[in-house]
């Protein structure tokens, strides 16, 4: 295994580990700085007196969450405001092995089909069983060599 593929698994296991500790975390249906605000019993007011702002801008703030209109540099204002920090995290749907496997088949099956309809041409068509395996060749050198057009759907 290469270095640059040694590091690529380590950031791949640091954000099947990221998205598994959060898979269950949901925003709240008032959002984070409301729901975290009414836990701690804190009026809005109280918040904004905190922050030396407005009321309207918590207010503002808090209906703009819902609509994914706040900045992060807003939500840790707030968040330190009220004693909390903001954890951030972008997470994947599925773990990270199962999201390259699938572009990996994805591309090898366009590269397949590509060559099938050359060979087609030239009366070397492959049954359906001889693509299947191809395209699962082709997958599993995708993965290993991983080329800087991997994410790239035309080929």
């Amino acid at each position: 295994m290469s270095f640059k593929n040694i590091v690529a698994k380590q950031y791949q296991e640091k954000v099947d580990r990221a998205a598994e500790a959060v898979r269950l975390v949901d925003m709240p249906t008032e959002g984070w700085i409301c729901t975290l605000r009414k836990a701690l019993n804190m009026s809005a007011a109280e918040l904004a007196r905190r922050l030396g702002k407005s009321r309207a801008l918590v207010s503002n703030t808090e209906k703009a969450e819902l609509v994914g209109g706040v900045t992060l540099k807003t939500m840790m204002s707030m968040a330190e405001a009220m004693g909390c920090r903001v954890v951030y995290a972008i997470v994947p749907e599925e773990r990270i092995e199962r999201t390259l496997a699938a572009q990996a088949e994805k591309k090898a099956r366009l590269l397949v089909v590509k060559s099938s309809q050359h060979m087609a041409l030239e009366a070397q068509n492959l049954t359906p069983k001889q693509m299947d395996a191809e395209v699962k060749r082709i997958a599993q050198e995708l993965l290993r060599d991983m080329p800087s057009d991997f994410w790239r759907d035309k080929s």
